[in-house]
């Protein structure tokens, strides 16, 4: 039996490893004539500072946070944009908050999607370390195909 990838959800952190998914996946879309969506989530908890026994005012600080957040995920989308005009193919783009894996199999689930193409490393660090990145988590946890690209884009 041959499985036909009609829907594709392309997750995004504006990586190189990142940009190299969306490459393989707007690729993977032409031959397969299938729709793309290309989700960027906002991860404000990465952020978010340890709890505290006293109250520390930051004022504005949080609302820069969450602008930079913004911006990234603007860029990386801007990304996708222009590597699939390039190529000639429509993509739906989505930019959401909260738990990146979670999300992501979230919007994979409600839109009936049929393959998560993804970076294997991003911007994880330290996090990645202590809690596991969020492609082992979208994979553990994934009802349908992942497809992980472990390439990295090399900026020269």
């Amino acid at each position: 039996m041959i499985t036909t990838f009609r829907k594709l959800l392309i997750a995004t952190d504006g990586s190189d490893y990142s940009q190299n998914a969306i490459l393989q996946g707007i690729e993977l879309a032409i031959l397969m004539d299938a729709k793309v969506y290309v989700l960027y989530v906002l991860d404000k908890k990465a952020y978010a500072p340890p709890i505290l026994k006293t109250s520390i005012p930051l004022g504005s600080k949080w609302d820069i946070m969450d602008e930079t957040l913004r911006q990234e995920g603007n860029e990386a989308i801007q990304y996708a944009k222009k590597v699939a005009e390039d190529k000639g193919v429509d993509i739906e783009t989505v930019i959401l908050e909260g738990d990146p894996a979670h999300t992501i199999l979230q919007f994979a689930e409600q839109n009936k999607v049929n393959l998560v193409i993804m970076g294997a490393l991003g911007k994880g660090g330290l996090e990645r370390f202590l809690l596991g990145s969020v492609a082992d988590k979208v994979i553990k946890h994934s009802k349908i195909s992942v497809l992980l690209v472990t390439d990295k884009i090399f900026n020269s």
